[in-house]
């Protein structure tokens, strides 16, 4: 307008309104709308695009700063399932930042594993965010418990009494307190959407390890295998140095496994079948497997039929034979046990240690 030695009354001629708009234009009290920036364009003979982004950077200009939070949750919701946290319990969505800091037991927001802001780099970021929450909570939780100090002589009992309970699934309800006895803190936590977790084995010190389950797979034979995985890295005093996160574990092969690991695996087959049976009755039944042979092995070694069809199941690759026995324990675990998940959320005292 000064360059054209308009007023606004000049202005608002050209344009066909009246000067109250153009002066509520000029003067910051009105936006420049898409069919004014049109007419502004061809007035002042210039792109109309020109017009659209001055109005643009007005509004940006006089946008109010975002919540700080947004930010907070936008980097942790890059990492973390946090609308599922926050659903579980874990965490309270209006206080984020001092409820992650306590979750995961730092100090500040930067120290938590695998934001893009971390200060630093630890251990910890080995273990996919997921399952890493997974882990958090499953550490929070035991840290709760009151334990006697851990005996592995009492343990190896332990094991040695859960013989006795392979044969039936309501068996598995006595699992929590042999455990307890034997100074092993056992937690079972519902797995988060994408984990893949079976279980854990890791010490909260030198008298303190702890067995965390997930229970992903809902049937007999998993649960002993994975019981017996994680007790066996117990055993061996594995887990001390760096959590022992267990993904995907039953039935897996591969040279990059571990030495723990395969410890683990042969003691956990060991006991829910033993192998030098398992493989005589193979051997000598294979390629046909009738189900009244199969019970009758399984009756014959005092095991439930379904820790015999899941490894064979495995040797066999079908996995759909003789489904009908690999029954559900989670029903008669989950009433003894330190429990988070499947609609009940576990109580932690505000500033428990994680």
């Amino acid at each position: 307008m000064e360059w054209r030695g308009w007023s606004q009354p000049d202005l608002a001629y050209v344009l066909g309104v009246n000067t109250a708009t153009v002066n509520q234009i000029v003067n910051g009290r009105r936006g420049i709308s898409p069919d004014m920036a049109k007419a502004l364009a061809v007035a002042f003979r210039v792109p109309v695009q020109s017009i659209a982004a001055i109005q643009a950077q007005w509004e940006l200009d006089r946008a109010r700063e975002p919540d700080p939070a947004v930010a907070a949750r936008a980097r942790v919701q890059s990492e973390y399932p946090l609308r599922e946290m926050i659903k579980r319990g874990w965490i309270e969505g209006d206080r984020l930042e001092t409820d992650l800091v306590q979750f995961f037991g730092v100090s500040d927001l930067a120290e938590v594993p695998h934001l893009d802001h971390a200060a630093k780099r630890t251990s910890d970021e080995d273990i996919p965010p997921s399952q890493l929450a997974w882990l958090y909570r499953v550490r929070q939780l035991a840290g709760e418990m009151p334990t006697p100090p851990f005996s592995r002589r009492k343990l190896l009992d332990a094991i040695e009494r859960m013989k006795t309970m392979r044969h039936s699934p309501e068996e598995v309800r006595h699992i929590p307190r042999l455990l307890h006895e034997a100074g092993v803190r056992f937690v079972v936590v519902e797995g988060l959407p994408g984990g893949k977790i079976d279980g854990v084995c890791f010490w909260l010190d030198d008298q303190s390890p702890v067995i965390g389950m997930s229970l992903r797979f809902d049937r007999i034979d998993n649960f002993w295998f994975v019981l017996l995985h994680e007790c066996t890295h117990v055993i061996h005093g594995h887990g001390k140095a760096q959590p022992i996160v267990d993904v995907e574990i039953v039935g897996r092969t591969g040279a990059d496994i571990s030495d723990e690991e395969v410890i683990a695996d042969c003691e956990a087959l060991n006991f829910c079948v033993p192998q030098d049976k398992m493989h005589s009755f193979y051997a000598r039944k294979a390629p046909i497997f009738s189900e009244r042979d199969v019970v009758a092995f399984a009756g014959v070694n005092g095991v439930h039929p379904g820790l015999v069809v899941g490894q064979l199941q495995h040797k066999l690759g079908r996995f759909d034979f003789l489904r009908r026995h690999l029954v559900a324990v989670r029903s008669f675990i989950l009433p003894s046990a330190m429990v988070d998940g499947w609609g009940d959320v576990a109580f932690v005292s505000r500033g428990a240690p994680a």
